[in-house]
């Protein structure tokens, strides 16, 4: 507090300045509004690029030996064994069922291999299979009478694979953080020529130290070896966006909204460093589906409703909405469920546990989280199966279900009424949506500056209708550019996720990147009449510390899934990938000094 009196007064120094000589704070504006978009440019043109061009090439963790004699690398932690050409080793063999075998790797290097209820059934080294057994290396796995032998990978080929993971380091971020550090000063820069005499010295400090613990993020896993630090640098300037679109709409929540990007860095800190351990992700999948349930269960019996749905939770002065951490728990648990059993048992259990989260938000009136949950369900379904035929029946059940829910609840339908007459109802059911899309086109290309708007005078402007308040103060260019990070989010995870080593780490960033892609779409397309405003935030820069939470948290499932080497805090040392220094080649094979 000490430290806020002396900036008050420099504060008021520089308002009284301002107000001396108004045409220094025009000029200021003037200017900057076009040095922002360059600005965004060079943070995130690295970040985005490095992203985008990294190869991904594929890790070798054993081979299976062919009938022909020919190798087949297995490069998963989970691999599919059977007919279908989407199996991870295919066998196009008459004998051979579709999905007819799993060969998984365990924590302690050894293998296993699962008979899929095959009608050939699995033989290894001539005996049968009941279920799964253990294997090792050399041994002979028969599947509906094709001979296999699981070999392990030479050190030539173990050393030829370091040397391309070592070509695959990430680029250099520092200097894209230097950017965003200056972009942050002329924000804060901006608002206090925007906002004069009402300014106070929260915005300054927030503004310090959100960029004080970026830096102290970067120094210390930096010192710890890691080099990739491109997801942490949208995030960190989409949450920037955030800090400022909460100063321009709501100032006395700014402190606020720094506690809640700081504690979501935290929680996308420690859950990166839980997914280090895929059999700990296991033991506790059942306690992340009844977190799921239990958070949404509690918001449906305690919840205080808010523009129509019944999804926060008021404990004095606090408020937050228990389904944004919900989401966490439900991709955590939906992953961690299917990876690794390959049981149909399982998907009938997730479909249940997706059953009740849907039922309780339709109850609690949020559609715009349950259609939410609906597609991040079919994301994991579909990477779980792969069963068109089996989503469709799902996809019929839910439009039923939904049926029902309209009948005891008509007066929901209501809210779609304006959708595509927004324009007709300007004054009506349609208030939101024309100021929004008025707001936005007065912003133009570079918008009319932070803290100069209007928009954050209509209801939910930094929340549902956040991309209109972004694009009149910041212009479409930066908003654009907002979007595009999101979809580079994703594309990095279904780049990365074909050579993922664990189907885990596929399905739970696939997943989680779904997740943001669609809550992006129906904010965006919501708040311009495009799509139905579903009353849901744009993930890192809408204002609400409980999504800011659930946006970090689900940004570490995407940083899970990194393989390149030491860009990810999530995945362990591999070191044991490596060939050992005592190891020597000998004829074709290598053995222990």
């Amino acid at each position: 507090m000490a430290a806020a009196f002396p900036l008050q007064t420099w504060l008021e120094t520089l308002d009284a300045f301002l107000t001396a000589h108004p045409e220094v704070g025009y000029w200021y504006t003037t200017v900057v509004r076009f040095v922002f978009p360059v600005l965004a440019g060079l943070i995130l043109l690295r970040a985005i690029r490095s992203l985008l061009r990294v190869p991904h090439t594929p890790e070798t963790w054993a081979q299976l030996s062919m009938p022909n004699g020919a190798p087949a690398p297995l490069t998963h932690w989970e691999n599919i064994i059977g007919r279908n050409k989407n199996a991870d080793v295919v066998l196009n063999y008459p004998s051979i069922s579709r999905q007819h075998a799993a060969l998984i790797r365990n924590e302690d290097a050894t293998w296993t291999v699962h008979d899929l209820d095959s009608k050939g059934g699995v033989l290894v080294n001539g005996e049968k299979v009941e279920g799964k057994a253990n294997l090792q290396e050399g041994d002979t796995i028969t599947l509906g009478g094709v001979p296999l032998m699981l070999l392990p990978t030479t050190v030539a080929e173990k050393e030829q694979q370091a040397a391309r993971r070592r070509a695959e380091r990430p680029a250099a971020i520092w200097p894209s953080f230097l950017w965003l550090t200056l972009f942050q000063v002329l924000t804060c820069l901006q608002l206090i020529v925007a906002d004069g005499a009402e300014i106070t010295a929260a915005v300054p400090m927030a503004f310090l130290a959100l960029t004080a613990a970026m830096w102290l993020y970067y120094i210390a896993l930096r010192l710890s070896n890691c080099v990739g630090f491109e997801m942490e640098t949208i995030a960190f300037f989409l949450s920037t966006l955030s800090l400022t679109v909460t100063a321009s709409s709501a100032p006395s929540s700014v402190p606020k909204q720094l506690i809640a990007i700081l504690l979501g860095l935290g929680l996308f800190l420690v859950l990166g460093v839980f997914l280090r351990d895929l059999s700990r992700t296991q033991r506790i999948r059942w306690l992340m589906a009844a977190g799921a349930i239990g958070l949404l269960g509690i918001t449906l019996v305690l919840g205080t409703g808010k523009y129509g749905a019944q999804n926060w939770i008021v404990l004095g002065p606090l408020s937050f909405q228990p389904s944004e951490i919900a989401k966490i728990c439900y991709i955590f648990a939906g992953s961690a469920t299917l990876e690794r059993l390959f049981r149909r048992r399982n998907l009938g259990l997730f479909i249940v546990l997706t059953g009740v989260c849907i039922g309780c938000l339709g109850l609690m009136s949020d559609f715009g989280t349950a259609a939410i949950f609906f597609v991040t369900f079919l994301v994991i379904a579909y990477l779980r199966s792969g069963d068109f035929a089996t989503l469709s029946l799902i996809c019929g059940g839910a439009v039923f279900g939904a049926a029902i829910i309209l009948k005891f609840k008509p007066y929901i339908l209501s809210r779609f009424a304006v959708w595509g007459h927004a324009w007709e109802q300007a004054s009506d059911a349609g208030f939101q949506q024309t100021r929004t899309m008025s707001a936005a086109a007065s912003g133009g290309l570079v918008g009319v500056g932070s803290g100069n708007g209007w928009l954050h005078n209509v209801a939910a402007a930094d929340t549902d209708l956040v991309f209109g308040m972004v694009c009149e103060e910041w212009g479409l260019l930066i908003a654009v550019a907002a979007v595009a990070s999101i979809i580079t989010l994703a594309v990095f995870a279904a780049r990365a996720c074909r050579v993922g080593r664990s189907s885990f780490y596929v399905i739970a960033a696939c997943a989680a990147s779904s997740l943001l892609v669609f809550q992006t779409c129906l904010n965006v397309f919501g708040s311009v009449d495009i799509l139905p405003l579903t009353g849901v935030t744009f993930p890192f820069v809408s204002n609400g510390g409980s999504a800011m939470m659930s946006a970090w948290g689900l940004l570490a499932f995407l940083k899970a899934t990194d393989t390149r080497e030491h860009a990810s805090f999530a995945i362990r040392d591999l070191s044991w990938h490596r060939p050992a220094r005592r190891q020597v080649r000998k004829e074709g094979a290598y053995e222990e000094d």
